[in-house]
């Protein structure tokens, strides 16, 4: 009993460090978007945590000059603003972030050319650079999107701890791979419906809602008896499909903020899901590995350990939920 109040007690210094929107975009964010022959508009967004707010600057041809403009932090990342006025094309030109080699946080370059298609890459310490196509290449996209899926769903931590929190629920192989595909299917339907404008809800209301999905799924687990299923247990896959739909207007909030590239929108779309569901892959495996070894390792105390999770996952969860209504 001790050892679990000290747990949570841990939990809840730790809370302010979660962010109140776990659908913000993460690695840094560099944008350019051009407003006439000549002048760029630019929008620098870099995580504190990391270095690339101190460490990482745009760089662009020597031909371009920056006028800057305002710089404010918001929540954890610190947003450059400024324009650059460049004498020629950036068609051809290495563009990227330089400085970026000490760091490994990755981070999203945009750029959007006046009446032609957006480009999205992923810039990375080891690839801080990229060239600016007249015509963005389809390999590049399924690449950046895919990774920005993987990204996504491992840094965005409500749909993180919801996968997490289905596996300790539910516990087996094949009960979880049933719940997990019903909320790929669910997220997915939302995801492309709000990315195609067919359907929309406010960003607010959703995560606040994601938030109490994650409530809900910890309730359940700390109520579990043997011999008397809760109704998550009995229908899993309805639970997991119901609350996936609302995760899913979670990822088009995110996706929306990166953008899309007009030329491939399906292209991105199915590799940022497939990226998403990688992830998710990723995080079922582990939980599952996690909770065999302990079944066999020390199986009494599966319960306990279990128990724990969930009072951490609906400490924060009932944080982000306070949060986010109050926003």
């Amino acid at each position: 009993m001790a050892l679990r109040a000290l747990l949570l007690a841990v939990l809840a210094l730790l809370l302010p460090a979660f962010p109140a929107s776990a659908d913000d975009l993460r690695p840094g964010y560099l944008e350019l978007t051009q407003q006439d022959a000549a002048t760029w508009k630019l929008v620098w967004k870099a995580p504190v945590l990391g270095g690339l707010a101190t460490r990482a600057q745009p760089l662009l041809p020597d031909f371009c000059t920056l006028a800057p403009g305002d710089t404010r932090l918001v929540g954890a990342a610190v947003i450059a603003t400024g324009t650059y006025t460049c004498t020629a094309p950036l068609d051809g030109q290495v563009i990227g972030l330089k400085g970026m080699e000490t760091s490994m946080t990755d981070a999203l370059l945009r750029v959007a050319p006046l009446g032609r298609p957006v480009q999205a890459t992923r810039l990375t310490y080891d690839s801080p650079t990229a060239e600016v196509m007249a015509v963005p290449d389809r390999w590049q996209v399924a690449q950046t999107y895919l990774a920005l899926g993987v990204i996504h769903i491992l840094e965005g931590y409500d749909h993180l701890l919801f996968v997490v929190a289905l596996v300790l629920l539910l516990g087996r192989l094949g009960p979880v791979v049933k719940a997990a595909t019903a909320f790929t299917v669910a997220h997915s339907i939302t995801l492309v419906g709000t990315s195609l404008g067919l359907i929309g809800l406010a960003q607010q209301p959703v995560e606040a809602v994601i938030a109490l999905s994650l409530i809900f799924l910890a309730v359940e687990i700390a109520k579990q008896r043997d011999g008397q299923p809760r109704l998550s247990e009995r229908l899993p896959w309805v639970i997991a499909f119901l609350f996936g739909l609302v995760h899913g207007f979670g990822f088009a909030g995110a996706l929306r903020e990166i953008g899309l590239p007009e030329t491939d929108v399906p292209l991105a779309l199915l590799t940022f899901n497939l990226g998403v569901e990688l992830g998710q892959l990723v995080i079922v495996a582990g939980c599952l590995a996690v909770l065999t070894l302990i079944r066999r390792t020390a199986p009494t105390a599966l319960r306990p350990a279990t128990v724990a999770a969930t009072y951490g996952i609906g400490i924060v969860s009932s944080f982000w939920f306070i949060e986010r209504m109050l926003a």
